[in-house]
C-alpha cells in the first residue's frame, strides 16, 4: 500500500518535470527569445529538482519523507502561480527552479525511502516509485499542451497549482497513515551492503556522478527538445508533445523491467544494460527525420533508457551504509540532474549555432560513450572484488 500511494504521489508531483518542455515554444514566443535562452527554464528545473532531492534526502534522513514532502508540495504549489504572474523571461526562469525545488522530493528521497521498505525485491520497489516521474511524464504533456492551447500557458499552470497542491496533500496524509507518523527509519539493525567495491563512499559518490552527469546530458537531448525538435521538422508542437508521452510510457516499462534484472544480476550490471542501449537509440535519431521514424525511435529510447536513472540508487543502497540512503541518493541523483540541465541548455545553444539538431544529438552520443566507460570500470571493478572473494 505504501507502494502504490508513493507512485500515485510521484505520478502527480513530478509535473514540474514536464511542463516546462511543452510549454517552451509558446514562451519563447511570447517573451521573443531565443531557443538557448528559453531552454534555461529547462536547466533551471533540474537544478533545482537536483539540488532539491539532496535537501529534502537529508531532511528524508534526519526527520523523515512525510515532512520532506510537505516541503516539497508547498515549494510546487507556489511555483506554478509565480510562474503564471511572471512578466518577463527572467523571472520565469527564476521560478523554474522553485518548480524543481518543488519536484524533488518525488523522485530521490522516494526512491531511498521505498528501498527500506522492501529486502528480497528491493530494485523492483525502488524502479516502481521511480516509475511515476515516467507516468507523470506519459500524462502531463498531452494534457498541459491541450490546456495551452484552449486557455494559454498562465492560466494551465494556476490549475496545475491547485490540482496538484491538493491532490499530492491528500496522498500524503494518506501515506503518513499507512505508515504510522512520519519519524525517519531506525537504521541500527540494517543490513550491511551486499557489495564490496574497494572504494570509500565518498569516491564511490564522485564516480556515480560522473557517471550520471555523462549519461543524463545525453539523455537530455530528446526529452528537453523533442517538442521544439517536431516544430522546426513541421510536424508541429502536438506531433512532440505525443513523442514525449510516447518515450514517458515506454520508460515506465523500462523502468519496471530493470527493477526485475537488479534483483537478479545488481544494479551496475542494469546500469551497464540501459547505458549501451541509450546509446544505440541516439544514433538513430541522427540519421533518421521522418514523421513515423520518430515515433518509434522516442519509444525506442524510452524503452532503453528508463531504467538507467533508478540504477543509480540501487548501486547506493548495494554499495553504502543504508544511514546515508537518502542523502548519498540525492547526491547522485543532482548529478544526474546536472548533467539533464546542460544538456538541455547546450542543446539549445548547439542549435542556435549550427541551425540544426544533428550536432547536438551527436554531442549526447559523445557523452554517452563516456558514461559506458565509468560504468564498465565499476563493473569489471565488482568482478574482479567478487573473484578474489
Amino acid at each position: 500500500m505504501r507502494l502504490v500511494v508513493a507512485v500515485l504521489i510521484a505520478s502527480v508531483g513530478a509535473v514540474g518535470m514536464w511542463s516546462v518542455v511543452v510549454v517552451m515554444p509558446v514562451v519563447q514566443q511570447e517573451f521573443a527569445a531565443t531557443r538557448g535562452a528559453v531552454s534555461l527554464s529547462a536547466t533551471m528545473i533540474f537544478f533545482g529538482f537536483g539540488l532539491g532531492g539532496v535537501i529534502m534526502g537529508r531532511i528524508t534522513d534526519r526527520v523523515g519523507i512525510v515532512p520532506a514532502m510537505a516541503v516539497s508540495i508547498a515549494f510546487l504549489a507556489g511555483s506554478y502561480v509565480l510562474a503564471a504572474l511572471s512578466t518577463a523571461l527572467w523571472q520565469f526562469i527564476i521560478i523554474s527552479f522553485l518548480m524543481g525545488l518543488g519536484t524533488s522530493a518525488t523522485f530521490a528521497p522516494l526512491m531511498a525511502e521505498a528501498s527500506h521498505w522492501f529486502e528480497r525485491y528491493r530494485g523492483l520497489a525502488v524502479t516502481i516509485v521511480a516509475s511515476g516521474n515516467y507516468v507523470a511524464g506519459t500524462f502531463w504533456p498531452p494534457l498541459v499542451n491541450w490546456g495551452t492551447q484552449a486557455y494559454g500557458w498562465r492560466a494551465t499552470h494556476v490549475a496545475i497549482a491547485i490540482v496538484c497542491g491538493a491532490l499530492m496533500t491528500i496522498l500524503l496524509l494518506v501515506l503518513r497513515q499507512i505508515m504510522g507518523g512520519s519519524e525517519a527509519h531506525d537504521h541500527a539493525n540494517a543490513p550491511p551492503p551486499r557489495l564490496d567495491l574497494n572504494l570509500s563512499a565518498n569516491t564511490l559518490t564522485v564516480l556515480l556522478s560522473l557517471a550520471a552527469i555523462a549519461c543524463c546530458v545525453a539523455m537530455a537531448m530528446p526529452q528537453v527538445h523533442i517538442v521544439s525538435y517536431c516544430g522546426d521538422l513541421g510536424y508541429g508542437p502536438a506531433r512532440g508533445a505525443e513523442m514525449l508521452s510516447l518515450m514517458m510510457a515506454f520508460g515506465i516499462v523500462s523502468r519496471i523491467g530493470s527493477g526485475f534484472l537488479a534483483d537478479k544480476f545488481g544494479g551496475i550490471v542494469t546500469l551497464m544494460i540501459g547505458s549501451v542501449a541509450q546509446a544505440f537509440a541516439l544514433f538513430f535519431y541522427l540519421f533518421f527525420t521522418s514523421l513515423p521514424s520518430l515515433y518509434l525511435i522516442s519509444a525506442m529510447f524510452g524503452l532503453f533508457q528508463g531504467g538507467i536513472v533508478p540504477s543509480y540508487a540501487i548501486i547506493v543502497r548495494e554499495t553504502m551504509p543504508a544511514g546515508e540512503a537518502a542523502t548519498r541518493v540525492g547526491i547522485v541523483i543532482f548529478a544526474s540532474v546536472v548533467g539533464m540541465s546542460f544538456g538541455g541548455w547546450i542543446s539549445g545553444v548547439i542549435f542556435d549555432l549550427t541551425g540544426s539538431y544533428a550536432a547536438a544529438f551527436a554531442n549526447g552520443f559523445a557523452w554517452n560513450l563516456l558514461n559506458v566507460v565509468i560504468v564498465l570500470m565499476l563493473l569489471l571493478r565488482g568482478r574482479q572484488r567478487l573473484a578474489m572473494a
